[in-house]
């Protein structure tokens, strides 16, 4: 399975369901982590996206790439902060995402803190500035 670059039905499956039983499994045999679904996504950008916390923890500790974006350049970072999923934006700010990602213009070029300023979202601003983030 690994390096295959795309998401095969199993993964998918366990991801998007959440299992963490098996993906951890599907992991330990090899899961390329970083795969992308037909949208470009990863696991980990679909996890942040549904507030996932345990699996966004297992994934990033199984080495997924923190900083990957697809559709209007949004990381899972991003993802996370747009669907309010806090927990999630904490536990990838402090993994060491990438605070200034920015959006493409069809998304106004949007910042993550832009996004949790927008968002009202106070503690992840606070967290996003202790990182250097910008606008």
């Amino acid at each position: 399975m690994k390096g295959k670059g795309r998401l095969n039905k199993e993964w998918r499956a366990a991801t998007n369901q959440g299992d963490l039983e098996k993906v951890r499994s599907l992991l330990e045999r090899g899961a390329d982590v970083n795969a992308k679904d037909e949208h470009g996504q990863t696991a980990l950008m679909n996890a942040a996206h549904a507030g996932r916390v345990d699996l966004v923890r297992l994934l990033v500790a199984h080495g997924a790439a923190l900083d990957v974006t697809a559709k209007y350049n949004l990381s899972a970072l991003m993802l996370a902060i747009i669907s309010r999923h806090l927990e999630v934006a904490q536990v990838l700010i402090e993994s060491g995402a990438e605070p200034n990602v920015r959006s493409t213009r069809s998304f106004m070029e949007k910042t993550a803190l832009s996004l949790a300023e927008e968002g009202g979202l106070g503690q992840i601003v606070v967290l996003l500035e202790q990182k250097g983030a910008i606008r």
